[in-house]
Formats: structure tokens, C-alpha cells, sequence
């Protein structure tokens, strides 16, 4: 939670700093793009990495070495050498780290709590997260930039340096995993985490949306600076705001996604957060007007809660523990695939149609994601598939 509240600072801070750079839509949108591309490149690597090393030690080594490299960033900022060109290798160093902390992170949680608690841990880690990341950081990036560009920046390394100090303290039990056959090799490790998961119908199909998801996402979050200061005429304050609202709106996500998944299981809590944020995209789009953004983002992140811990949860459940780094890796790097398409898309549109189009293209994207997920709609069966076998068994 430590490094999330850095991480809110510097991803608010770094599209404010790409508009004082550049005034080109496309060039914007594609400071977030980049953040995305390495999970293309590298996300599976990362899957088959986690479920081969101490999990632990990963997370703390990863953090340690991001802490380095936004220090040095915030650096160059403070001493005015900050570039796009720059802007755009901190985001595709960053996420390539990320591609190995995340799926270790995911395949860890599994062996410290019990597979019946699994839904509330999420929710809670999840929660936290926001609660540390948006609601208390959102409003400390005006005040960090009156002091001076480098200071979300800095903040950021010591949040990074500081929470590898606190995995790296953490006593957990060593994972359990069987020898490895004789020559296997990260690339036929990888494939059976894709094979795994494309065996899976309802795994399929929440990836199939959640790709569809980030696409929409993608085409909102890289042009929201742009939506805020260009279509509202508001300015970086109200930008913070927007921020601030849709973490305020993932806690209360946060809260309701257990209880939402237990009355409707979480394949059909996926299609209602889908079709709420659908409408709140709508909203965003077509109404010109501060109160109506933060409406919007405030649903946006409820049930962008709601959707991403009982995601998480259902592949959690679905998965062998000894393949779960490898099937997070090949669900994250199909989904968030979509991430960098939505940015560039997003850039594209709002330099073409207006710069409220990006919300307009997100909700459409989100109507096909729910679509998507009909033919899943069949009651959860949460069983948790046996290491010698795929996910394939389990169907819904």
C-alpha cells in the first residue's frame, strides 16, 4: 500500500507534466500507452519467472530497484531536463518491473490465506491500496507541484524504497512446487499458463472483457487531463478532484464487491459493474460539466472495484497454485494488451472528434465487454482445480 500511494502521485503527476511538454493529444496519450507495451513484451516471461522464484523476494528486489530509477527521474526533472522522450523510458521500465512484482504478488496471496477467504483478502488488499494510493495521495499532487515539478517524484522513490523494506521484513512460508521435468524452459512454461487458461470457459471469457475493458480505460484515463482542462475548462485542481472521486468511489467498491458476488456470484458481479460503468461513460461523455465527471468517475471507480476483486478472485480460485503466477501473467498480458489500443485510440479520437469523444468510445467499448460476458452468466462453481490437472475440468 506504501508504494501505491507513490505510484497515484507519479501517475497523476506525469500527464501533467507531458501537457507542459507538448500540446499534441496523440503524443499525451502516448506517455500511458508505453506504461502498457511491456506486458505485451514481457508479461509472460514474468508469469513463468513468479511461479519459479521465492515470490517474496521477488516483490522487495523489483520495488528496491524501481525506487532507483524514479529517484534518478525526479532528478532530471528537478534539474529541468525532463523530456516526453524520457517521460515515455520511465513508464516502459517501470511497467516491465511490474510484469514480474504483480504476478508474484497475485500467485503469493493464495499460500497466506485460505482459499474460502480469498474474496474478502482482495477486497481488503484491493481497498487498501486505493485508500493509500487515491483518496490520501489525490490531494497532495497540487501541493507537491507548488513546490516544485520533482517532488510527486520524489515522493514516489521513497515510497518504493520504503516498501521494499517492509515486503523484504515479511516472514511467509516458502512455496511448495514440484521439481521441474528435466529441460523445461520458460517458454514451454509459459505455454501451458495460455493453454490453462484458454481452456477455462469463464476465465476466457472474463479475459476476452476485461481486454475489452482496458481498451475503453485506456481511451479515457490517457485523455481525462485533456477532458478536465480542454472540454470543462477546469483546471489541474479539478483534474485532482477527478482523481480523488473515482478513489473514493473504489472503496466503496471495495466494500460491496463481497456482497455483491455472494447474491449474484462473481461472473454475473462483473456484468452489473460493466453495465454501471457503461452509463457512467455516457454521462461523462455527453454532459459538459464538472458535478457530471465527478458522478462518473465516482461509479467508474465503485464498480471498477467491484469488477477487478472478484476477477482476481475468480482466477485465484480456478487456477493449480503451482500455475498461478503463469495463468495471471497470460490473463494480464491478453487483457491489459488493450491498454495501450485504448490510449492511442483515445489520443487519436479526441484530436479528431473533440476531446469528450474518448468517453463516448469507452462507454461503446464497455457495452461490448458486458456482451461478451453473457454467454458466462451461469452460476459461479468456485472449485479450485488440482496442480496435476488444468482449469479446463471446471465449467460453468
Amino acid at each position: 500500500m506504501v508504494s501505491r500511494f507513490g505510484d497515484a502521485l507519479r501517475t497523476a503527476a506525469l500527464p501533467l507534466l507531458a501537457v507542459q511538454l507538448t500540446d499534441d493529444p496523440l503524443v499525451v496519450a502516448s506517455v500511458t500507452a508505453c506504461g502498457y507495451v511491456p506486458w505485451l513484451l514481457f508479461g509472460l516471461i514474468g508469469g513463468a519467472v513468479a511461479d519459479r522464484v521465492d515470490q517474496r523476494r521477488a516483490m522487495w528486489a523489483v520495488d528496491l530497484v524501481r525506487g532507483m530509477l524514479v529517484a534518478c527521474f525526479a532528478l532530471a526533472v528537478g534539474l529541468g531536463h525532463a523530456s516526453i522522450l524520457l517521460l515515455l523510458a520511465l513508464a516502459f521500465a517501470l511497467t516491465t518491473l511490474q510484469t514480474l512484482f504483480d504476478n508474484a504478488a497475485t500467485a503469493l496471496l493464495p499460500s497466506l490465506v485460505p482459499q474460502e477467504a480469498l474474496g474478502s483478502a482482495n477486497a481488503r488488499l484491493m481497498t487498501g491500496q486505493q485508500l493509500a494510493g487515491g483518496l490520501l495521495a489525490g490531494p497532495f499532487v497540487p501541493l507537491l507541484l507548488t513546490i516544485g515539478a520533482a517532488m510527486p517524484f520524489v515522493a514516489d522513490a521513497g515510497t518504493y524504497l520504503l516498501a521494499a523494506a517492509l515486503v523484504a521484513s515479511l516472514r511467509v512460508r516458502p512455496p511448495e512446487r514440484e521439481p521441474r521435468p528435466a529441460g523445461s524452459t520458460l517458454r514451454a512454461e509459459t505455454g501451458e499458463g495460455v493453454r490453462a487458461l484458454w481452456r477455462d470457459r469463464a476465465l476466457r471469457a472474463v479475459c476476452v472483457a476485461t481486454l475489452l475493458c482496458n481498451i475503453g480505460m485506456g481511451a479515457l484515463i490517457a485523455t481525462l487531463v485533456l477532458h478536465v482542462t480542454g472540454w470543462l475548462h477546469a483546471g489541474n485542481a479539478a483534474y485532482a478532484a477527478a482523481m480523488t472521486v473515482y478513489a473514493a468511489g473504489s472503496l466503496a467498491g471495495g466494500l460491496l464487491a463481497q456482497r455483491i458476488a455472494r447474491r449474484t456470484g462473481r461472473v454475473r458481479a462483473l456484468l452489473l459493474g460493466g453495465s454501471v460503468q457503461t452509463a457512467s461513460l455516457v454521462l461523462m461523455g455527453t454532459v459538459p460539466h464538472l458535478a457530471a465527471l465527478l458522478v462518473g468517475m465516482l461509479l467508474l471507480g465503485a464498480m471498477g472495484m467491484v469488477w477487478n476483486v472478484n476477477q482476481v478472485t475468480l482466477m485465484q480460485q480456478r487456477s493449480p497454485e503451482s500455475m498461478l503466477g503463469r495463468i495471471a501473467a497470460a490473463f494480464r498480458t491478453a487483457s491489459t494488451s488493450g491498454a495501450p489500443l485504448g490510449a492511442l485510440l483515445g489520443g487519436a479520437v479526441a484530436g479528431a472528434y473533440g476531446l469528450n469523444a474518448p468517453a463516448l468510445l469507452a462507454a461503446v467499448v464497455f457495452a461490448l465487454a458486458v456482451t461478451s460476458l453473457i454467454p458466462a452468466r451461469k452460476p459461479d462453481v468456485p472449485v479450485v482445480a488440482p496442480d496435476d490437472a488444468t482449469t479446463a475440468h471446471v465449467q460453468r
